[in-house]
């Protein structure tokens, strides 16, 4: 426990580059896209499938390049054309392709890569760049509790199969403590939109640890522990954003179907 608490306090830092936003968080996102893909890769290649890296690679500077040099949105729908296309093209050296090749390939752009992006998606909405702190604290608080109210409290499994240590309380706990963050932040900070805070937090806390089974998930079919080493006590980059991955879309399109 000691370990993960500490790493843990070692990625506060990180907290600066949502203070910053911008350009920072840009390539923030960007890093996390390219180091994401190839733990994501290399879990695949574990078990003997072996998806494209270059195309990975290629699909996270294609997606931020749109951004960057701020091309009309028709380019996001021609980037996921030629994610798929490049994909299925990635079969066609039918001696040594398998078919899961080319799906984990999709899979791991489609997971990884679009679903982070939606961290700069909210960035971008000036009026609501402030609910990136919801991202934040419905993904790690969500884990937190979780993590304490399992070890406290937990006697009931969750998902045995998928993640034999998760628990009902420790999932309960979770979703307690994503709400109160996400409500002090709300009433401190954004008091109009307040409830508003309080819902994300409920429903952003689920997203999150369905986001959180979900790499146990692959993790579990990959035989693999953790995704990486980067961090310690937290496994690689994809073992510390898991649940982003998730919660970050979630906060997007509330913002973008309700608020807006």
């Amino acid at each position: 426990m000691k370990t993960r608490v500490l790493s843990g306090l070692l990625l506060a830092p990180l907290l600066i580059i949502i203070v910053l936003g911008n350009w920072v968080l840009l390539i923030g996102c960007l890093l996390i896209g390219l180091f994401g893909v190839k733990e994501f890769y290399d879990g695949f290649q574990n078990i003997g499938i072996k998806p494209s890296y270059s195309i990975g690679f290629a699909s996270v500077v294609l997606l931020y390049g749109i951004f960057i040099f701020s091309l009309p949105d028709k380019f996001y729908m021609l980037w996921f054309f030629a994610v798929i296309l490049s994909s299925l093209l990635y079969l066609f050296n039918i001696g040594k392709r398998e078919l899961q090749d080319a799906m984990a390939t999709l899979t791991g752009v489609f997971y990884i890569v679009f679903l982070s992006y939606h961290i700069v998606l909210i960035d971008q909405i000036e009026t609501y760049h402030d609910f990136l702190w919801l991202v934040v604290l419905t993904a790690f608080g969500t884990d937190t509790l979780a993590y304490f109210s399992g070890y406290l409290f937990g006697k009931h499994k969750l998902c045995p199969n998928i993640s034999p240590k998760k628990t009902v309380e420790g999932s309960i706990g979770g979703a307690i403590g994503s709400i109160i963050f996400c409500g002090i932040f709300g009433y401190f900070f954004i008091q109009d939109l307040f409830i508003h805070c309080l819902i994300i937090g409920f429903v952003g806390s689920i997203a999150a640890q369905l986001g959180d089974l979900t790499a146990s998930l692959f993790k579990r079919k990959m035989h693999i522990k953790d995704y990486g080493n980067l961090i310690p006590g937290h496994g690689g980059i994809l073992d510390r954003f898991d649940s982003v991955l998730f919660t970050a879309p979630v906060v997007y399109y509330y913002i973008i179907l309700v608020l807006k």
